[in-house]
């Protein structure tokens, strides 16, 4: 079975849509000191914000409407990127909603830890695996394919999906 393996240094990448960049700016902030432990990486405006706003160094991609989205899964494709903290609107609909979508999918499909929300960057960064070397098992592409479509099959008479570990569990 196929592993996700990370090192005790992370590669975290950081997006937020306009009305969120002042949110995840906040929480940059306010988790400075364990930022600095690791590699940090964000799309163009979200990037130079940090960077502008605290000592951290970040790497930036182009901005998500340029391309940047597209950019950041390439990477996770890759292997290249460890954690994905999105701070995105769900009530705001952006001009490059399918990049958006094909981010979080791709996320999804390789098995990186992914925060959508403050609480949840807060859990991944108080978690006790952060700081530390990591091995966990992954469903390799082709499983996790039949996994959702597993899913798209079962979603029609299922009343509600509850989601584990990746993996979903009819109720």
């Amino acid at each position: 079975m196929p592993r996700v393996r990370m090192k005790n240094v992370k590669n975290i990448v950081m997006i937020a849509h306009d009305s969120r960049k002042q949110d995840l700016l906040e929480w940059v902030k306010y988790n400075r000191a364990v930022l600095r432990e690791h590699a940090l990486f964000a799309t163009g405006t979200t990037g130079t914000l940090i960077a502008q706003h605290t000592d951290l160094e970040v790497t930036r991609f182009k901005s998500g409407p340029l391309g940047g989205d597209q950019q950041v899964g390439a990477r996770i494709s890759d292997g290249d990127l460890d954690i994905l903290i999105f701070f995105w609107d769900p009530l705001e609909p952006q001009p490059h909603d399918p990049d958006v979508k094909a981010l979080l999918r791709i996320a999804v499909l390789y098995n990186i830890p992914t925060a959508c929300n403050r609480p949840t960057a807060d859990f991944l960064v108080a978690c006790p695996h952060l700081p530390r070397e990591y091995e966990g098992l992954a469903l390799p592409v082709p499983e996790m394919l039949e996994v959702y479509e597993v899913l798209a099959a079962a979603e029609a008479s299922a009343s509600w999906i509850v989601w584990n570990n990746s993996l979903p569990c009819f109720l």
